[in-house]
């Protein structure tokens, strides 16, 4: 098999990337170790910044986004019985939108089948090798048959645990990371959202978050231990912790069946450079970030938008400038990504017995609460529109 670009991972990223080469011209084949059912039901993120709806809606994907997607102007810090909301659209002019990662997939996929796209799942055995040549290859075995894919490039977008990043030799690669001492405790409820708009709560039980998914579907998260399991949290024990940490006088918690849960643990990764010869690393294989920012999806798009406009220059112009220079662009927005995921991680999350840690946190919030400017750096932060 041939081809010009062989993406390994059907994630965002790779879809993402796969759709956008096929718009411009290019070929792709496109090679995901997973079933295509569980590409699709994986319950990710839901916040898409303003850049990232233009960019699908750019790319033809914007349809069913424009009639399901929750336009969002603001958000909730929960705090001290008090709720201060961060008037995004105020601030900034923007707001967000809540449409979660896996209706992005289903969109992404359903397109890479309507234009008969070389798309293959439950390919568990992939293998890249000759980076140093003008030839890269990808073998694995598809649909029972040991198939070589020979390409031009290969784009990595097959997330932390892939095989793409281990590819680069360690002399090349610097790794930089933390582990948060708190995981998440994540739910999906078939209950209509308790807020129109999202709530970031700070409390001395731990942190707590509600969102949504759906008019229908809520979204709630929980600080807890990442070492807990899930059957530590009864059904009951996780909506008194809730009640606990999100209600404040005059509001109340809705409730419903809890259609799924688990547990995350957070932590912050970047991989540098994301380029090594002919081999491109893009989304969750580069780098990684708590969730508390809702970043990681927002950065495979641009990720993959910058790399795609990069391959385009090449095959279009034959200038390896834009390929060059594509580590570094994307870096840049990383590392600001991750300076605001981990503000809003430390900022939000109970650390411990700590007492000076906790009153720094107030201090922080109530200036977040009386200072226009520090919710505008804050608003542009969250929209992902600053610097």
């Amino acid at each position: 098999m041939r081809t010009q670009v062989g993406i390994v991972g059907a994630g965002p990223a790779g879809l993402f990337l796969s759709h956008r080469l096929a718009r411009a011209g290019i070929d792709s084949v496109v090679l995901e170790r997973r079933s295509e059912d569980y590409v699709i039901q994986r319950v990710r993120a839901g916040v898409l910044e303003p850049g990232t709806v233009s960019a699908l809606e750019d790319a033809g994907l914007g349809a069913r986004l424009a009639r399901e997607g929750l336009v969002h102007d603001g958000f909730e810090l929960r705090f001290g019985e008090r709720g201060v909301r961060i008037d995004l659209r105020g601030l900034t002019g923007q707001g967000i939108t809540i449409y979660g990662q896996q209706e992005v997939v289903k969109d992404l996929i359903a397109a890479r089948r309507a234009a008969g796209a070389a798309l293959h799942f439950e390919v568990p055995d992939v293998a890249i090798d000759r980076l140093d040549s003008e030839r890269p290859r990808l073998t694995a075995t598809i649909d029972g048959h040991r198939t070589t894919v020979e390409c031009d490039v290969v784009a990595g977008c097959d997330g932390f645990h892939g095989i793409s990043r281990g590819l680069i030799p360690a002399s090349a690669l610097r790794e930089y990371s933390r582990e948060y001492p708190y995981g998440w405790l994540g739910i999906l409820v078939s209950a209509p959202p308790s807020s129109d708009e999202l709530i970031y709560a700070w409390h001395e039980r731990g942190f707590a978050l509600h969102s949504m998914r759906s008019p229908t579907v809520t979204r709630l998260y929980l600080q807890c231990d990442p070492d807990d399991r899930l059957e530590d949290w009864s059904d009951g024990r996780i909506w008194a912790e809730l009640d606990a940490r999100l209600t404040r006088p005059g509001w109340q918690l809705g409730r419903g069946p809890i259609l799924e849960r688990g547990i995350t643990p957070m932590r912050s990764y970047v991989a540098e450079p994301m380029r090594y010869r002919r081999l491109f690393l893009a989304g969750d294989a580069a780098h990684i970030v708590p969730p508390t920012g809702a970043k990681g999806l927002n950065l495979a798009i641009h990720d993959v938008g910058v790399l795609c406009d990069a391959l385009v220059a090449w095959y279009r112009e034959g200038t390896e400038e834009a390929l060059d220079r594509y580590s570094d662009r994307c870096l840049a927005r990383v590392w600001r990504a991750q300076a605001f995921s981990a503000r809003m991680t430390t900022l939000l999350h109970r650390a411990g017995d700590d007492r000076y840690e906790a009153k720094r946190q107030r201090a922080e919030l109530e200036h977040l609460a009386r200072s226009i400017a520090a919710a505008t750096t804050l608003a542009e932060d969250y929209l992902g529109i600053a610097g």
